[in-house]
């Protein structure tokens, strides 16, 4: 079988279901042949392992462990679900202070066990947050974290695609940017449905509101449905970001990503972007002066969560990154 590289795969959260399902969308994707399975849970990662063993991949050299210096040590490409699922009820940003404890420790076992890693896909919620965790405490470069932003677009993709009775992939540049939250902004001026712009669609403003709820709530119509939070797509979309860095096809789909400068400066958040082989690469954001206050509202909400683990003590204050991570 042919891999995409031999460097270290490690994929942290590997008993859930998200974990388990990165694990064998890799193997599928023949992305490395060197891939480690990390979870506490080692009870259940037991199980995940002798699952994927069961499917008999060819020529890859799977490995597992409990042990976190084990797991990190000479980590190329890691990505992480390890943190508290979101349950009925729950949003994104319920889960704050629990997985940024959980995120400060994976940035420093990153910064102790492997700091040559060439790239890491944080997917826990609020991932926004839990990615500038790792990032800060892992000392790596800004273009070398990034976190699941995807869903939120591939979402509104959807959703127009059942609205005007079209297959989703002849839906274009339905984007949305800002935070992976409640208050994502939503942005439709480029949108195209089979090549038409959505503006010459006779959407009416109720009829696209109730679709932009139906993005935002996306991830609560998964849990309602199927009782658990989603899995297969933040898998896929995660293990295809990190095959984009290993020099696969380029992922284009909105990705957090941390903004050193500018208008939004000191956050990650869903922004235009690139990943490749050289890193993750954004673009600002181009829509109507409606869309754009949107972003702005969004980047106000992610600023407040950031200066939340500020005041707990989980990060520094903005003024002492330098101190922490000398790239930022």
């Amino acid at each position: 079988m042919k891999f995409l590289t031999d460097e270290k795969l490690l994929i942290v959260g590997a008993a859930g279901m998200i974990g388990s399902n990165m694990a064998q969308t890799a193997m599928m994707l023949g992305l490395s042949s060197n891939i480690c399975l990390y979870d506490i849970y080692e009870h259940g990662l037991r199980g995940v392992v002798a699952e994927m063993n069961h499917c008999a991949f060819p020529d890859v050299n799977l490995s597992w462990t409990a042990d976190a210096a084990t797991a990190f040590k000479d980590a190329k490409y890691i990505v992480s679900s390890g943190g508290a699922p979101r349950k009925a009820g729950m949003t994104r940003e319920d889960l704050l202070k629990g997985n940024c404890e959980i995120a400060e420790e994976f940035g420093k076992n990153v910064a102790a066990y492997c700091p040559d890693v060439k790239h890491i896909v944080v997917i826990f919620n609020p991932a926004d947050l839990t990615g500038l965790v790792v990032l800060l405490h892992s000392g790596l470069k800004p273009e070398q974290v990034t976190t699941l932003a995807a869903l939120d677009s591939t979402r509104l993709q959807t959703a127009l695609a059942e609205e005007f009775g079209v297959p989703q992939y002849k839906v274009t540049g339905a984007h949305t940017y800002g935070g992976h939250g409640e208050a994502m902004a939503v942005f439709a001026s480029n949108v195209k449905i089979d090549g038409k712009p959505l503006s010459e669609m006779n959407l009416s403003p109720e009829h696209f509101e109730a679709i932009k709820e139906e993005t935002i709530q996306g991830g609560s119509k998964i849990i309602e449905y199927r009782g658990r939070s989603s899995f297969q797509s933040p898998s896929y979309n995660s293990v295809k970001m990190i095959e984009a860095s290993m020099g696969g096809e380029p992922f284009t789909w909105p990705a957090g990503t941390y903004v050193k400068r500018g208008k939004y400066a000191h956050v990650m958040m869903a922004m235009p972007t690139v990943i490749d082989a050289t890193g993750v690469h954004y673009k600002l954001p181009t829509g109507t002066p409606e869309e754009i206050a949107a972003l702005d509202a969004s980047y106000k909400h992610l600023c407040e969560m950031r200066d939340e683990i500020i005041s707990l003590g989980i990060i520094p204050p903005i003024a002492e990154w330098h101190k922490l991570n000398p790239n930022l």
